[in-house]
């Protein structure tokens, strides 16, 4: 809460357990949570916002703009003296704990800009409608994280030769309150936390990492759905199998193993948990709606490909018909977001639409349309549009 309102809470120890300060503001998430107000809010139990997309323009997302999605609540009560991280599982022949000082002191410390995406992001274009949070296009950000490396504490720990996955546990409650239950408890395979990018992180931006995006302490998975990135990191259990926790079944953060009709049921035995997140791209500037008086039009804006990078930038003005090549710049590092841009020019007056389409390094291109349906609404990365009126 000190870290919230920016000072200390004088008498902070005689506050009534489970009362807030009111200067936090409760009814007000964007003072909060030092969010910018034309950010959209989506639900506020838990609460979920997201920006739009000429919000996105920078190259390192700032935290005014970075989309809120949690599964439960915010911890009431972060102590960072005492904050510790525990590595345990069936793959680890003994576990081990680390204060936050300890981290930091005993491992190198790295920093990669990484984009992390909502794995419903684009949700509310689905049709007919799935269940959840009706993302638009703007749960997703490139930033700037510093941590250590996941391998290096793995590696100190000792793991077995059977280990197959990690699972996160975090400090975050049930929406219910209830102790027994976790609002979530994702993970990714063994080969994926040895990676080089793959970090226990404390800062954010060069800042402490904000309390609603996991302070003291995160997973930082990159190119992945970020449900894998948990916050408020307290364990990380080493599994000899895939990890079995919240969130980690039936249809969440899965899709058809195979393609089905808009509306089917799926049985849970068909269901493929997401791994490394689809090639797409967003158009940054300008903002949909732009009426130019000139025929020619600069636009710029961000790709990403989860695990891949991107090979190809394009965009069309006659509806997918033709395509132009934009420039395309390297990223400043694997999983980070590339940024494109392009000079565009209009043949008349009239309205136009510009289209992008991202090629990622496997030579798969993003869809003109919505893909295809599944029962929550993931992995849509449907070529983005923005309206242009020319007179």
């Amino acid at each position: 809460m000190t870290s919230v309102l920016g000072m200390d809470i004088v008498f902070g120890e005689k506050l009534p357990k489970g009362l807030l300060p009111i200067g936090l503001d409760q009814d007000d998430p964007y003072a909060l949570f030092k969010k910018d107000k034309d950010m959209i809010l989506l639900n506020d139990k838990p609460y979920n916002m997201e920006a739009l997309a000429h919000q996105l323009d920078d190259d390192i997302t700032p935290n005014e703009y970075i989309f809120v999605r949690n599964n439960g609540l915010i911890p009431r009560e972060i102590d960072t003296e005492s904050w510790t991280l525990t590595i345990d599982g069936e793959s680890v022949s003994e576990p081990k704990t680390y204060t936050l000082a300890e981290l930091k002191s005993k491992f190198p410390t790295h920093s990669y800009q990484l984009t992390l995406e909502c794995g419903g992001n684009g949700r509310a274009e689905f049709d007919p409608p799935p269940k959840g949070n009706q993302w638009s296009l703007g749960a997703v950000y490139c930033a700037k994280w510093t941590g250590v490396r996941l391998k290096d504490v793995l590696e100190d720990v000792g793991i077995n030769s059977d280990a197959v996955y990690i699972g996160y546990y975090a400090a975050d409650e049930h929406l219910t309150r209830d102790p027994n239950k976790e609002a979530i408890s994702r993970g990714v395979p063994i080969s994926k936390a040895m990676m080089e990018e793959t970090l226990i992180a404390y800062q954010m931006n060069d800042q402490d990492i904000p309390l609603v995006h996991g302070h003291p302490l995160r997973l930082v998975a990159g190119g992945w759905p970020a449900s894998a990135s948990g916050k408020w990191l307290q364990r990380i259990s080493v599994r000899n199998k895939v990890h079995d926790g919240e969130k980690m079944g039936g249809t969440s953060y899965r899709v058809p193993c195979t393609p089905v009709a808009p509306g089917d049921k799926v049985e849970d035995e068909d269901m493929c948990i997401i791994e490394s997140m689809p090639v797409k791209s967003l158009i940054t500037y300008p903002k949909t709606g732009a009426m130019i008086s000139d025929k020619k039009l600069s636009i710029r804006g961000h790709a990403w490909a989860g695990e891949n990078s991107v090979r190809k930038m394009e965009y069309s003005i006659d509806f997918g018909s033709t395509w132009k090549e934009c420039d395309l710049k390297d990223a400043p590092n694997r999983l980070a977001w590339q940024r494109f841009s392009a000079e565009v020019e209009f043949l008349e007056e009239g309205y136009y639409e510009v289209w992008a389409r991202a090629t990622d390094s496997d030579g798969v291109s993003q869809p003109m349309l919505v893909p295809g349906w599944n029962p929550k609404g993931y992995l849509n990365n449907a070529c983005h549009r923005i309206a242009v009126k020319v007179s």
